[in-house]
């Protein structure tokens, strides 16, 4: 359906799409590792925001203070989400009009 000016709403609904696929592959591709307790508590994270790696130092156990283990994962794991945010905001926002983000 073409518009006034020689706007093309059904190429630009391909485009769109494209760019949608384009978006959703470097997004799990994108790994970002954060930590936190100066590396006590590691986390991997995928730009679509699945965790996939969780690693906990063995003294950090030893100790056994569970109260200590879930604030340092819950840093950790705040600390990916926020990488991955800033990561995709950096590689998408090139492949996006200016505005969005």
């Amino acid at each position: 359906m073409k518009f006034p000016g020689g706007f093309d709403m059904q190429s630009m609904m391909k485009q769109a799409q494209q760019m949608q696929e384009e978006m959703g592959k470097k997004m799990k591709e994108t790994v970002v590792e954060a930590s936190a307790g100066g590396s006590a508590v590691t986390v991997k994270m995928r730009g679509d925001f699945e965790v996939v790696s969780l690693t906990i130092s063995p003294d950090l156990v030893k100790d056994g203070d569970a109260e200590m283990i879930q604030d340092l994962t819950v840093a950790a794991l705040n600390e990916a989400h926020r990488k991955v945010e800033e990561t995709l905001k950096g590689q998408l926002g090139g492949m996006l009009p200016p505005g969005l983000m």
